[in-house]
């Protein structure tokens, strides 16, 4: 099975271009604050020239219902990353709302699931695990313990996809997917020259890993 990627925290139009030229499935912009943090009108101009075939993703979290609307309007977005305290009838709310995928962010400390990840997974679209790093809600850097959450993970898996985002980069990325079989792998610092600005070769490389591990897994 061929692994999709998703390079995350984009905020130049060169890079999101750079990301589709890849073969990526997705690219995603982030309106939760932090360093990456994108206007919607801006995000719309990093993402003007991707393409049909790429998805978008817009990374929100604590935006009132109507101002995710307006921002998944304005940007084009195809995809609703929703960080924050997890709540299942928001995120059907948002679904119905937004007219969007819904991805539920199940930030892990550790290799400690929440009790709350299947009802995540059963009620989401998509389930992203990301490392839990107090006061930040992603682009950290920290990378998950992947082969100790397999077994925990594997006794609620669904068929929706799971997508793994914390601490990836082109020299460990072969190592999760051997270990999770995620559906997609999410990358942004590990990516970069500096905070949102994307080093190209560094792309270029954790793709190659990326399509080498698909492969060989």
């Amino acid at each position: 099975m061929a692994v999709e990627i998703k390079f995350c925290g984009l905020t130049r139009r060169e890079d999101a271009n750079h990301a589709a030229a890849l073969g990526a499935a997705y690219v995603g912009v982030i309106f939760a604050g932090g360093p990456r943090m994108l206007s919607a009108d801006r995000a719309a101009e990093v993402l003007r020239d991707v393409g049909a075939r790429v998805k978008r993703v817009g990374v929100v979290a604590d935006q009132t219902d109507s101002e995710i609307a307006r921002i998944a309007d304005t940007a084009s977005l195809d995809v609703l990353q929703l960080h924050g305290a997890w709540n299942g009838e928001r995120v059907e709310r948002l679904r119905t709302t937004t007219g969007r995928e819904i991805w539920s962010v199940v930030r892990v400390d550790g290799a400690n699931l929440p009790d709350w990840i299947g009802d995540a997974i059963a009620t989401s679209d998509g389930t992203l695990l990301d490392a839990y790093v107090a006061g930040a809600l992603g682009g950290t850097g920290v990378a998950l313990p992947w082969a100790q959450l397999a077994v925990r993970l594997s006794a609620v898996r669904s068929e929706k996809p799971l997508i793994l985002a914390g601490g990836l980069k082109p020299e460990n990325v072969a190592v999760a997917i051997a270990a999770l079989s995620p559906d997609v792998v999410d990358v942004s610092s590990g990516v970069e020259s500096a905070p949102g600005i994307k080093d190209h070769d560094r792309m270029r490389a954790f793709r190659d890993a990326v399509v080498h591990a698909s492969v060989h897994t």
